[in-house]
C-alpha cells in the first residue's frame, strides 16, 4: 500500500478530479472547488495535484496545450483532443503491439508503456460546421 498523507485539502482536489468526466485543467479544478464551498490557494491546488500524480492516484496529461489536464483513470487508455473546442476524451483502444516494436526497433528504447493522443474534430463541433 501506498504511503499517503490525504490531507482534506488532497482529499478535495481528489475527488474533483476522480468525478470530473472531463479531464480538468488546474484552473477548472480551482474553479470547481470554489462552487463547491472550498476556499483552497491555487498553490494548494497545484501543490495538490502534484502530489496526487506523484503518488499515481490521478495521471498529469500534457496534450500539447499550455495547461496540464488531470485524470483520475489510471489504466492503460489513449486520448483523443478535438483541435476546435479543446474536448478531451478517452480511448480504450490499445496501441498495436506492432507500433511498439517498431518504434523499439528504430530508437533502441525498451519500451515500458506507450501513450498516443489523437488529435481530431468530435462530433458536436463537426455538427456545428455542418449548420454553417
Amino acid at each position: 500500500m501506498r504511503n499517503l498523507n490525504l490531507t482534506s485539502q488532497r482529499q478535495a482536489v481528489y475527488d474533483i478530479v476522480r468525478n470530473s468526466p472531463d479531464h480538468p485543467t488546474a484552473a477548472e479544478v480551482m474553479n470547481r472547488l470554489v462552487e463547491q464551498g472550498h476556499n483552497l490557494a491555487y498553490g494548494t491546488v497545484y501543490n495538490s495535484l502534484r502530489y496526487l500524480s506523484d503518488k499515481k492516484l490521478i495521471q498529469e496529461l500534457k496534450l500539447g496545450e499550455a495547461a496540464s489536464r488531470y485524470d483520475a483513470r489510471m489504466d492503460d487508455h489513449q486520448h483523443i483532443m478535438c483541435e476546435v473546442c479543446g474536448t478531451v476524451d478517452e480511448v480504450m483502444s490499445q496501441v498495436p503491439q506492432d507500433w511498439i516494436d517498431a518504434v523499439a526497433k528504430e530508437t533502441g528504447y525498451e519500451i515500458g508503456h506507450a501513450h498516443v493522443v489523437f488529435g481530431g474534430i468530435c462530433p458536436d463541433c463537426q455538427s456545428k460546421r455542418r449548420m454553417n
